[in-house]
């Protein structure tokens, strides 16, 4: 049986990636890739060829998204069009309608068409939140003791509400909700690898928090198999093992400069407003108390394991941007 697969988010590094793949696949007839503005591909910006994947400007907040699924009857929905920092032109009210808004009326056409069998949804890690009284590791079924309140976290709590409410609506339709730690690898450019090419690096003093990364090669084959294979249920996705931020600073051959919480916190509304890095309120608790996850149903569910341990994905992330690691894994 062959399929015909919408991408959301094609624009992006690793939206695009997933469309390049499946649309190499010989089992899939037809990739549509939607978003709201063409993917570098398709402009003067060169990027990464899209193959076969054709490309259609949609906004997901607009009913037209039903139209398109309508039209190419399509089977398998992959939704990577979840936005985690704003842009200095929309803000954080436009990120917000495009993440939940989005997400409602994708979620609302996947309810209504009688041809979607498969969707597969990409969420965050940061659902979790991070908090000094969290679970050393944490499980697709425990509960955070402070969830997120703000931001690109809460957008993705709210998502997952969202997907679970299709799910019991749709109990025919195959439901896989991939919590991603961050990303990590040479074509990422995210909050997280920015902050890391910095010079010198902002730290909260007293704090070493632990960091998990997925490398993007990883990230893609899940997406791909998650696609392709029915493979129901929320999942964790992370490579294997934990960096404290001390050694990720010592691997880029980078400088440290410890402040107390308020002073990182007043130095983040001014680079943010600046447009630099984003340090949002979810940074400040990611850097001050970290967080693990437990990729262990993942793993036991594809019978596969990621190829690039979180030492090895940042590794290769440093290669790729001219930076030298001290020791660890090599690619």
């Amino acid at each position: 049986m062959t399929h015909t697969v919408l991408v959301t988010g094609v624009s992006r590094h690793i939206g695009a990636r997933v469309a390049s793949v499946l649309a190499a696949d010989p089992d899939v007839s037809r990739v549509i890739g939607v978003d709201t503005v063409p993917p570098p591909s398709l402009t003067r910006d060169g990027g990464i060829s899209l193959g076969r994947t054709e490309f259609v400007r949609v906004d997901l907040r607009s009913p037209d998204i039903a139209q398109v699924i309508a039209a190419a009857d399509i089977d398998t929905v992959v939704h990577m069009s979840l936005v985690s920092a704003p842009s200095r032109s929309t803000g954080r009210a436009a990120m917000k309608e495009h993440n939940v808004i989005g997400t409602m009326q994708l979620l609302g056409a996947c309810q209504r068409s009688a041809t979607v069998r498969r969707v597969v949804v990409r969420s965050t890690t940061a659902v979790y939140g991070s908090s000094p009284r969290d679970p050393a590791v944490f499980t697709e079924d425990l509960e955070p003791h402070d969830g997120p309140s703000h931001g690109y976290a809460k957008d993705a709590v709210e998502v997952e509400g969202y997907v679970r409410g299709f799910a019991r609506r749709r109990p025919d339709v195959s439901v896989s909700l991939l919590r991603f730690a961050n990303f990590m690898g040479p074509g990422v450019d995210s909050p997280l690898t920015r902050y890391f090419i910095q010079p010198v690096l902002p730290t909260v003093f007293g704090f070493d928090p632990r960091l998990q990364f997925v490398h993007e090669d990883d990230a893609v084959e899940v997406l791909r198999r998650m696609a392709m294979e029915d493979h129901p249920g929320t999942f964790n996705v992370a490579g294997a093992g934990v960096l404290l931020l001390s050694q990720c600073v010592r691997r880029a051959g980078r400088l440290s400069l410890p402040l107390f919480s308020p002073a990182f916190q007043l130095l983040g509304t001014a680079v943010r407003k600046a447009g630099l890095v984003d340090y949002s309120p979810e940074q400040l608790r990611l850097m001050s108390h970290g967080r693990a996850v437990d990729s262990g149903g993942l793993e036991s569910e594809l019978g596969w394991k990621p190829k690039f341990s979180t030492g090895a994905a940042f590794d290769d992330f440093l290669h790729s941007r001219g930076l030298r690691p001290f020791g660890g894994a090599r690619r």
